[in-house]
């Protein structure tokens, strides 16, 4: 088996669009980037699950070039004191580089948490419909 190179493919998925950076191992290179709006016309398309499956296979052609055999997956939603949950891209994206021959180590969930920040968008009671 031939031993390549690790990347770290850092996925943001929020509900408007998702964003595929492939860095180094370290996080200070980065050698690949795609967002939804390079791939499709319609701005309602850009964080579709189908166009996450385009983007990962071009950024997978593009470490294929670079002879990166393996990626570790950090994924991430909006987070703060916005949503928590990854959009619908996220999963799309990482099973598209698998499927697409690129080995995959570990994925970790890297949204960021509030320590008590600001407050929420919605008052005290909440969005009353």
């Amino acid at each position: 088996m031939t031993e390549g190179k690790w990347g770290v493919a850092h996925i943001h998925a929020s509900f408007n669009n998702t964003i595929i950076t492939i860095t180094d191992v370290t996080g200070a290179e980065t050698i690949a980037k795609i967002s939804g709006g390079m791939v499709v016309k319609a701005a309602r398309d850009e964080s579709s699950p189908y166009t996450a499956m385009q983007m990962a296979n071009i950024l997978a052609e593009k470490l294929k070039d670079k002879d990166i055999m393996g990626i570790h997956v950090k994924v991430r939603a909006p987070g703060g004191n916005k949503q928590r949950s990854p959009g619908p891209g996220a999963q799309a994206a990482i099973r598209a580089f698998a499927r697409a021959g690129i080995r995959i180590g570990r994925i970790e969930d890297v949204t960021p948490t509030p320590h008590d920040g600001t407050q929420a968008k919605g008052g005290r009671r909440g969005r009353r419909v």
